[in-house]
């Protein structure tokens, strides 16, 4: 053997011991578990960092092949440009019916650049089907509930935000072409990539008679100078050039966008009321395909939008002519889950659209529950509460955002300012925050801030409704016949039926069915003190009861000829089923 086939053979069997070293250290008996954390997962992921439409597939893929009895993968509809918008169905499939069990709907990163809400989605899938194995309480819910977990609703817009030049908050909607400046050019003067780092940065250029001069605290940060001070800095906006020759820079980058959030069948309203809205309603294939899997769906009871950015807990309206929707009742079950919220979620705050923010019209939020009587909430994900854990400003350009970079990030969210040779302005300087920091989470943030969003939502699923039949009650009427009296309870906070679904009679009635004996007569009892009932005078057997309230019951009735085993089932589409014999 040769001194270098020698050589090389040694460095191969040091490798394979070292390697050998790295696989034993990972064995069970060697890991501690930490409380609330699945302590040796079957699907390895770092959540620390984000991933594009690809890596979401293989996370998806992953999860449904190592839990085959709680992970079910499916596409529910493509992107305009193909992609497969997936969809992880959640639940214990060896109890029950899957489409007979009430519902969770979770979703994120309808918009191109709020990106971790596809994180937190996953999130939740990961951590259901990996804790349910040591977690009675994982157990349970999976046995009573299902999850139907969509990571993104905009995979294209999602990868153009990763891997083209962007800022922070560009793009908002997907990739569809839009000629903005209508030159009959699509996006020919949009920002542009002048140093080919993949960020689109801030543009300055020295000017003695400027309004900005550099901090001298941190010198990275340009500060305003007062009116009798004289600059050394001119701001010339976002990086890009004058493409199209007609003197303005960047005017088609995003002067207009659609934006997909405008663009459901619930107060939408045109662009020019509404800026932003598309073509008309389910105009954009993304949503469409979220509306027809909603629509097949009926148990879904509840839903979660993730958005980002500002630590909030959204519901509706975000239509300030639409509060008659939005009613008492239901308000007394979004309240509690949203106060709830913010105890489970440090930083955040539980607000509605339209009185808090802005007004919007042609939401998702506003269709899911105006269209479909779902309970449903949108968080804004990451807060700068988070930064030093208090109250600080959402401005990235204020000293906290730069004194968190200098000390735990460690200058890498900031591009240092660099010169560049610009063909219309001249000697500039390009630099700023990256595309990843003042929305999205730095990376040592993400996971604590998933799960505590993932705890609120699994706090929302698990107050879908909860039916059980209690008691079944027997008495002789003589002459053959008895009357049965069976009483039926949910134990949880939502109805069986929103108020807004009752309304506008979105949902068929709960049935409640006798077997066991020939039913002469089926009824709901209104009052049992006062045997006040009233009478169901068509198939009598199935009493069709309009709603079954939220920690409440309700009492229905029959008249049997005959004998036999008795037994009371109860189907409500977004309340599950349950029976009882007697």
């Amino acid at each position: 053997m040769t001194i270098m086939k020698r050589n090389i053979y040694i460095v191969a069997t040091c490798i394979s011991i070292f390697s050998a070293m790295i696989v034993s250290a990972q064995s069970p008996s060697q890991l501690f578990k930490a409380a609330g954390s699945p302590v040796n997962p079957a699907v390895v992921i770092s959540w620390n960092r984000y991933n594009d439409h690809a890596g979401i597939t293989e996370i998806c893929k992953k999860i449904a092949k190592a839990y085959p009895d709680l992970a079910k993968l499916e596409s529910i509809g493509k992107s305009y440009k193909g992609r497969d918008i997936w969809c992880l169905t959640v639940t214990d499939f060896k109890k029950g019916n899957a489409d007979k069990k009430p519902a969770m709907y979770i979703d994120g990163n309808i918009h191109s650049n709020e990106i971790q809400g596809a994180e937190f989605s996953l999130y939740a899938a990961w951590y259901l089907t990996e804790s349910f194995k040591d977690t009675r309480f994982v157990q349970e819910l999976l046995a009573d509930k299902v999850f139907y977990i969509v990571p993104t609703i905009n995979p294209d817009g999602r990868d153009s935000y990763f891997h083209e030049p962007n800022t922070g908050s560009s793009p908002r909607s997907g990739v569809i072409p839009i000629d903005n400046d209508r030159d009959g050019l699509v996006d020919e003067d949009g920002y542009d990539d002048l140093d080919g780092d993949k960020q689109i940065l801030m543009m300055r250029r020295r000017n003695p008679n400027g309004r900005y001069r550099i901090d001298p605290v941190e010198p990275r940060r340009l500060i305003q100078v007062g009116p009798d001070e004289k600059g050394e800095y001119e701001l010339l906006g976002l990086e890009g050039k004058d493409n199209d020759g007609d003197g303005i820079v960047n005017e088609d980058g995003y002067t207009f966008e659609y934006d997909p959030n405008r663009d459901w069948g619930w107060g939408w309203q045109p662009n020019y009321i509404q800026n932003g809205a598309y073509k008309y309603p389910f105009s954009l294939p993304e949503n469409r395909a979220v509306q027809e899997f909603v629509m097949k769906h009926p148990n879904i009871a509840a839903a979660q939008s993730y958005h980002n950015a500002g630590g909030m807990i959204l519901r509706g309206p975000g239509d300030p002519n639409d509060l008659q929707t939005y009613n008492p009742q239901d308000l007394q079950v979004y309240d509690v889950i949203g106060k709830k919220g913010e105890e489970l979620i440090p930083g955040y705050k539980y607000l509605v659209v339209y009185k808090d923010l802005y007004s919007a019209y042609g939401g998702e939020l506003d269709w899911f529950y105006g269209g479909r009587g779902i309970y449903t909430f949108s968080n804004e994900l990451w807060t700068p509460y988070l930064f030093y854990n208090k109250e600080a400003t959402r401005d990235p350009q204020d000293n906290t955002s730069f004194t968190f970079d200098r000390y735990t990030l460690f200058r890498d969210a900031f591009v240092d300012w660099h010169e560049y040779d610009h063909p219309e302005y001249g000697k500039i300087e390009i630099g700023g925050f990256k595309k990843n920091f003042g929305r999205a989470h730095p990376g040592f943030l993400l996971e604590g801030d998933a799960h505590r969003n993932m705890s609120f939502t699994i706090y929302h699923g698990y107050h879908t409704p909860k039916l059980s039949v209690d008691t079944i009650m027997e008495k002789d009427l003589g002459d053959g016949l008895k009357q049965v009296t069976a009483v039926i309870s949910n134990t949880r906070l939502m109805p069986t039926h929103s108020s807004q679904d009752l309304k506008f009679k979105i949902e068929r009635p709960d049935y409640i069915t006798l077997t066991g004996g020939k039913v002469m007569a089926g009824m709901v009892v209104d009052n049992a003190d006062l045997n006040i009932t009233t009478e169901q005078r068509t198939d009598p057997a199935t009493v069709a009861v309009r709603n079954i309230p939220g920690l409440g019951t309700v009492t229905v009735r029959w008249i049997v000829q005959g004998g036999g085993k008795l037994k009371v089932q109860v189907d409500s589409r977004k309340g599950g089923v349950a029976s009882r014999e007697r």
